[in-house]
């Protein structure tokens, strides 16, 4: 099943650069390649805490994914 949310990430951010081009924020990528996402009928969070477990704490660094697919797929943004 990843692999079919993978190919549907791949195809939604190729239509997101071929229509919005390069050099903006990431942000706006990040915007754009959701709702393409979502109008695919996927689960996809943006911003989402990571928390570091150390020494059996809970550890609130402030690590954050770009979008959360499904709770399965991680995809992680540059522009």
């Amino acid at each position: 099943h990843e692999n079919e949310i993978a190919g549907h990430i791949m195809r939604s951010a190729y239509k997101v650069h071929t229509a919005l081009g390069a050099g903006l924020y990431e942000s706006v990528y990040e915007a754009a390649l959701t709702h393409e996402l979502r109008k695919l009928g996927l689960i996809a969070e943006t911003q989402v805490a990571l928390p570091v477990v150390y020494d059996g704490i809970r550890l609130e660094v402030g690590f954050r994914l770009d979008i959360l697919v499904e709770k399965k797929v991680i995809v992680e943004l540059k522009s």
